[in-house]
């Protein structure tokens, strides 16, 4: 992989540090070529600190390392993206990101939709909620709902119309989020359970 260190005067390429799981951005560092080689021989994401004026391995103080998985470069071989597992909050903060968010798991539009599942199970203005109704009926009517758009993606699965197939799909897979709500899980927990089995 070819890396421009000399593209700056002071040898330095960012680095982006993304973990390798949840696809969040941790932080942002500098790599120089000794940092870069640093972090390959020990698979410990390794920095050369500005403030310090010399190498700085996240974790060497605290523990909590980065460990490597991936380092790819950019188009203009200038920026580095470093795929991690990490041990530990990344942020000297105690934070999990030097953003303080989270870091845990986004699943897109299917994470805003259990959140709007979440909304309407708890409002009080259930009256015109599909999923409240659901929720006031309790979990063997939702079971049930389950099972008969399962029934039904299956049915579309054996024909060949394309788009009938996919609705059927999506709505199996609605009432199957608002019964992980109901059973008192979410996508993460299914993640979870997908990485333990993962070899």
């Amino acid at each position: 992989m070819k890396i421009d260190f000399d593209k700056n005067t002071d040898g330095l390429v960012p680095a982006i540090i993304q973990d390798a799981t949840t696809k969040n951005v941790l932080m942002l560092g500098y790599m120089n070529a000794e940092a870069y080689k640093k972090t390959k021989d020990s698979n410990n994401v390794t920095f050369y600190s500005r403030s310090k004026k010399r190498l700085w391995t996240k974790g060497e103080e605290s523990g909590n390392f980065l460990k490597l998985v991936s380092i790819k470069n950019d188009c203009d071989n200038d920026t580095l993206l470093v795929s991690v597992n990490p041990v530990g909050p990344t942020c000297h903060t105690g934070t999990d990101t030097c953003w303080g968010e989270e870091n845990t798991s986004n699943f897109g539009f299917l994470s805003q939709l259990e959140q709007v599942i979440e909304q309407r199970r708890t409002s009080s203005n259930t009256s015109k909620s599909y999923v409240a109704s659901l929720f006031e009926k309790g979990i063997n009517k939702i079971a049930q709902k389950v099972g008969e758009e399962a029934v039904e993606t299956v049915i579309e699965a054996m024909d060949s119309n394309d788009e009938l197939f996919l609705y059927e799909s999506a709505d199996l897979l609605f009432h199957y989020l608002i019964l992980l709500q109901a059973k008192g899980f979410t996508l993460k927990d299914i993640e979870t359970e997908l990485l333990k089995r993962h070899k």
